[in-house]
């Protein structure tokens, strides 16, 4: 049996996957004050959060768009990681996608979402994220900032707290930002992951180096026993076997957990070793 060690290390990791989510998101929410928002993280993540150590690529990418500039810096970190890890930054580090999976811990019906559902995403980023910025600006209503959930979640909740506890008048969200942030607050209990799924348009390019990232899912189809269990525990509708490396998986790895390991972690980097 031919075993790597990259799979046997995320073997052991899977079932913490929780805790080392935690671990990322007491690096993005920094309380020492640190700020490097020259620096965009590969997160989705609102740099207007009073915590935020770095930049929103997103946001960057939308401004910039505004501006009518070319973000190199953001979209080279995007495209670096992308090459190097595809999603897995989706499933073991983003904050926002943490924020979602404590949600679906809630024991209620979890429905699933058809498989052209995750085209919504490329809609976003290319309307709300780039199209409308360079030809409306940033104040359009559609304009990514405007109605973005972690914005409204990670910035807007602080600073109406910190409003009404000095005194101040209190600054609501717009409306189009509030809608969206109480249709995701109903959603998360009954969709797993429902703006990653949906509507995320930092996924959605993630989602797209799957096929062809350093680090990608192998099968082998020898070692499958029909066992049905991958399939079983993927919460977003991907079919591991037909289609391993699918722009919606976000790599949390639950499907590696097959005994008869059909489904393994790999890397062009992969050193193996029989046994």
């Amino acid at each position: 049996m031919i075993k790597n060690k990259l799979n046997a290390f995320f073997a052991r990791l899977v079932p913490h996957r929780v805790w080392v989510q935690l671990s990322f998101l007491l690096v993005w929410l920094d309380p020492f004050g640190w700020r490097f928002h020259t620096i965009c993280g590969p997160v989705f993540h609102c740099h207007s959060c009073p915590l935020a150590l770095f930049a929103c690529p997103i946001g960057v990418m939308a401004n910039f768009a505004a501006l009518h500039l070319f973000p190199f810096i953001a979209l080279g970190i995007i495209v670096l990681v992308g090459i190097l890890l595809g999603s897995i930054i989706c499933g073991w580090v983003c904050p926002f996608g943490f924020f979602q999976d404590l949600a679906a811990k809630i024991p209620t019906r979890k429905y699933n979402l058809p498989k052209w559902a995750g085209l919504f995403r490329y809609v976003v980023l290319l309307g709300a994220v780039l199209a409308v910025p360079y030809f409306f600006g940033s104040q359009h209503p559609l304009f990514i900032c405007l109605f973005c959930p972690a914005g409204a979640v990670e910035a807007g909740v602080p600073n109406m707290v910190s409003q009404a506890a000095s005194g101040q008048t209190v600054i609501w969200p717009n409306a189009i930002k509030l809608s969206v942030l109480g249709l995701l607050l109903i959603a998360v209990f009954f969709v797993n992951r429902p703006w990653c799924r949906l509507l995320c348009p930092l996924g959605a390019i993630f989602g797209l180096f799957n096929r062809f990232s350093a680090l990608f899912l192998g099968f082998n189809p020898d070692n499958c026993t029909d066992c049905n269990l991958c399939r079983k525990v993927c919460n977003y509708g991907v079919d591991p076997v037909a289609k391993s490396n699918d722009s919606r998986c976000i790599r949390c790895f639950e499907c590696t957990k097959c005994s008869p390991a059909a489904l393994t972690v790999d890397s062009i980097f992969k050193r193996s070793k029989k046994n």
